[in-house]
């Protein structure tokens, strides 16, 4: 009688242990603290009329809500200004702007300079260094 409880209670171990095909546990989360904002202010700008870059930004924030503006010149010839708020309640509000007219020139073409020499004359006259073949003994 024992040894049939010795192995039934074998048995009911082994099938609580949890098999590697099962699906996994899962607990909950550890508890997370929301961490209070941190105030910044910052801009930038760059204006290269050589490589044609022209743009900003400026941002500025309170630890609870960010806003601030961006600018950058654009290849039709316009700027695109936007300026946003962001906070935990109303998200990323952003208010977008262009100034100026969008212009497409007309293609023109790539410069091709002329050959600035030109290839030489052969200089010899290119012959065979060996003897023609005999003609076929058949023809």
């Amino acid at each position: 009688m024992r040894l049939i409880l010795l192995v039934g209670a074998l048995a009911a171990l082994a099938s609580a242990v949890p098999r590697p095909d099962s699906p996994p546990v899962y607990h909950a989360p550890h508890p997370t603290y929301k961490q209070p904002g941190m105030p910044f202010d910052f801009s930038y700008a760059v204006r290269d009329p050589y490589s044609g870059n022209d743009y900003a930004h400026a941002q500025t924030s309170d630890g609870h809500v960010t806003s601030g503006s961006y600018s950058v010149a654009l290849p039709d010839g316009r700027t695109e200004i936007v300026e946003f708020t962001a906070d935990h309640d109303n998200g990323y509000v952003a208010n977008v702007a262009y100034e100026g007219e969008a212009s497409y020139p007309a293609h023109a073409p790539s410069y091709h300079p002329p050959p600035s020499y030109h290839a030489p004359a052969p200089s010899y006259h290119p012959a065979p260094s060996y003897p023609p073949p005999p003609p076929h003994p058949h023809t």
